[in-house]
């Protein structure tokens, strides 16, 4: 689907609006390309009533002012391949992935492998103009 950027927070915040405890959303995607407003979306639509900002330089936000609670991770700054996946495992992230809230993961294909196998993979891209993205959902 090709979306502009409100109907891209539009589309996070009914995603929100479904989500059960335990979901793990993975976004991919260029920089710029649409990931963090997504996340801003999804956060709404769970009720998060905090202001929701890329976790870019902490690597991972929390936030536990909506229905259930939401982590918010940024993986591009662990680097890639092994650093990756260890810096991972020092954030802890089982207990997010696998625990009572919903994990939103940006730039999740520097950690594919450790993803939950039922995790919801968003990929978004840019569109065929500068106005929108494409968004392709797996």
């Amino acid at each position: 689907m090709v979306l502009n950027e409100r109907e891209l927070m539009e589309y996070g915040m009914r995603l929100g609006s479904e989500l059960a405890p335990g979901v793990v959303i993975a976004l991919t995607g260029e920089l710029g390309a649409g990931k963090t407003t997504l996340a801003k979306g999804i956060a709404k639509g769970l009720g998060v009533t905090d202001e929701i900002t890329s976790p870019t330089f902490t690597m991972i936000n929390e936030y536990t002012s909506g229905r259930l609670p939401l982590s918010h991770f940024d993986v591009y700054r662990l680097g890639e391949g092994e650093a990756a996946l260890v810096g991972m495992e020092e954030l802890g992230y089982e207990e997010y992935f696998f625990g009572d809230g919903v994990t939103i993961v940006e730039w999740a294909d520097l950690v594919e492998q450790l993803l939950p196998e039922d995790a919801i993979r968003i990929s978004l891209s840019y569109g065929p103009d500068v106005e929108t993205r494409e968004v392709v959902v797996s």
